[in-house]
């Protein structure tokens, strides 16, 4: 039986991977996935503590990228920043989700850029 074979609770990673998205329009769902994710990160099944990991960084970057944002925004560069914030948490989140879904673990959970 491989990996992937064996069934496991997709349920709650998904959440937070759905949550994160959502946060693109309502920011505070971000920390409602996270907590999800600091709560569950300790699961039996290796994949799936791959997978908060992966969610916790997503989290942490993400919010340093969007404060550096914000915060050159006055020296021109802050819409860069927080455009390629934007493009980086999709792409972290739709990777992840893709991974879940096929019950894998989490390939590099502890990447910085697309894992």
């Amino acid at each position: 039986m491989t990996e992937t074979d064996t069934p496991f609770d997709k349920t709650w990673p998904m959440i937070v991977y759905a949550l994160y998205l959502a946060s693109l329009i309502a920011g505070v769902t971000a920390l409602i996935g996270v907590v999800i994710a600091y709560v569950n990160a300790s699961a039996d099944d290796e994949r799936l503590r791959t997978h908060y990991r992966f969610q916790i960084r997503t989290f942490w970057i993400g919010l340093l990228y969007t404060v550096l944002g914000t915060l050159t925004m006055a020296v021109g560069i802050g819409w860069m920043i927080l455009i390629w914030a934007v493009v980086w948490f999709l792409i972290r989140c739709v990777k992840g989700m893709v991974a879940l879904n096929e019950g894998r673990a989490h390939p590099d959970p502890t990447s910085w850029l697309f894992g």
